[in-house]
């Protein structure tokens, strides 16, 4: 039995380009950081409600990198859950696929040297990808959803809620773009990572990267389990 627990200190609400959302930060029983809840509608005690677990990029997040797709899935993600009017946002304090930001810099150097993202976090003695998901169920739990819709591409981030007892009804996929600078990264995340996505043929240098999109599978059959 686990001893786990996450509690929330405070929220505030927060415009958005694409509407208003709460935010509420979480503190918990086994780290120093502040998980988050971005939340649109009611959400309590409802089912299916559209949720997207979202690990912390900032160079993505923030600075608009173009080596990952994390800004364009949490923009995407917003966009959806705004738009539907409910759901749910946790944004997890899990950079560089739980390494931390130092760390993931220096796995930019490795890649730039032509190891890919696995192979890059493993030179530097780190697990491929060390993010956990319990503290997120615990806020899932926290805020009384019933059930999800899950926004992800990753199949492993399902099984690890179902196993925290989060019911998953259906996986949605999230869209970004395939840019010249990520084309390799997402080509890791299917061959190595066994994410779902169809990326196509990656654009070169030449290419203009809007011509390029990850679109989800549609003949992915959804999780019933």
């Amino acid at each position: 039995m686990t001893n786990k627990h996450v509690t929330q200190t405070t929220s505030a609400r927060i415009p958005t380009k694409y509407g208003d959302f709460q935010l509420c930060a979480y503190t918990n029983s086994e780290d120093d950081k502040d998980h988050l809840a971005l939340i649109a509608g009611d959400i309590e005690n409802a089912e299916n409600v559209l949720t997207r677990v979202h690990s912390e990029c900032f160079t993505g997040d923030v600075l608009g990198s173009l080596r990952c797709d994390c800004g364009d899935q949490l923009d995407f993600a917003m966009q959806k859950i705004a738009k539907e009017g409910c759901g749910v946002i946790v944004y997890m304090r899990q950079e560089g696929r739980g390494i931390g930001l130092s760390k993931k810099i220096q796995a930019y150097n490795l890649q730039d040297q032509g190891h890919d993202t696995v192979d890059a976090n493993l030179l530097l003695g780190r697990q491929a990808d060390e993010r956990e998901y319990s503290l997120a169920a615990l806020i899932l739990k926290d805020l009384k959803v019933k059930s999800i819709r899950l926004l992800t591409n990753n199949p492993t981030k399902i099984e690890a809620l179902e196993a925290e007892g989060i019911v998953v009804t259906e996986r949605l996929g999230v869209e970004g773009t395939v840019h010249p600078e990520n084309a390799q990264y997402l080509m890791t995340k299917v061959k190595r990572m066994n994410h779902i996505l169809t990326i196509g043929n990656p654009p070169d240098a030449h290419d203009n990267p809007l011509d390029a999109h990850i679109e989800k599978d549609q003949h992915e059959p959804q999780p019933t389990d």
